[in-house]
């Protein structure tokens, strides 16, 4: 594999099928935890089912409190799925810049500046080759998808993993992560504040059945939830 994340992530994002089911296509950072008790991770999906693409932060302050920004309104985006579990969702302008075949900021103008660097595992190897080797109907099937996650999860070093389950609004869904990279190296600043480094928290973190990792990582593929009628 020697395209880069920035040259995958580049090219317009095509929307699955699955007439029965809200999709989603596109890249981000699954999560980054910092260890002052941050959490962050983004979004963009550059293809939608149930509207326009859009980007998303997903921000946890030290207290525990999950707030979503969205460039669309809330109905159209993550919280759509996850709003039950925040304290707030809000729209915003999202800026996501590739600065480099493996460097991106992300940042909402007076809240977040976010630098990251990307690179490569063993692990994110062979999961990329897996993920690539794999034929569509094995990521929808359930058996599969919780064999991935159990072994995903030490072969990563990001603590548990889910590609499937329930999200706290009911909802269910399903996460195929096709292609991988670590990040590693990344700085954060929340209004103007440096969060500090980067590092896993205390205790994992997530969102309903969703679990957010414990180190960094990028990945470029498509989400499916239950549809929904919020």
């Amino acid at each position: 594999m020697t395209d880069s994340p920035r040259s995958i992530a580049e090219v317009e994002s095509a929307l699955p099928p699955g007439a029965d089911q809200e999709r989603f296509a596109g890249y981000g950072v699954m999560g980054q935890p910092f260890t002052s008790g941050h959490y962050l991770a983004f979004r963009h999906f550059g293809a939608s089912s149930v509207g326009p693409g859009y980007e998303s932060v997903w921000y946890r302050n030290p207290d525990r409190e999950w707030v979503i920004y969205s460039s669309v309104a809330p109905e159209a985006s993550c919280a759509r799925y996850y709003g039950s579990a925040l304290v707030d969702a809000r729209v915003a302008d999202i800026a996501v810049t590739w600065t480099g075949p493996y460097a991106l900021t992300v940042e909402i103008p007076g809240k977040l500046e976010w630098d990251i660097e990307l690179g490569r595992s063993p692990a994110t190897t062979a999961m990329t080759g897996l993920g690539s080797a794999l034929p569509t109907a094995l990521w929808r099937n359930p058996t599969v998808l919780s064999v991935m996650s159990r072994v995903a999860g030490p072969a990563l070093g990001v603590g548990r993993v889910r590609l499937r389950g329930t999200t706290p609004n009911g909802q269910w869904f399903r996460t195929n992560p096709r292609t991988l990279w670590t990040v590693d190296h990344t700085a954060a600043r929340i209004d103007g504040v440096d969060i500090g480094p980067a590092g896993p928290l205390a205790e994992q973190t997530g969102l309903g059945d969703f679990r957010l990792p414990q180190r960094g990582v990028f990945a470029v593929g498509e989400a499916y939830f239950e549809a929904s009628t919020g």
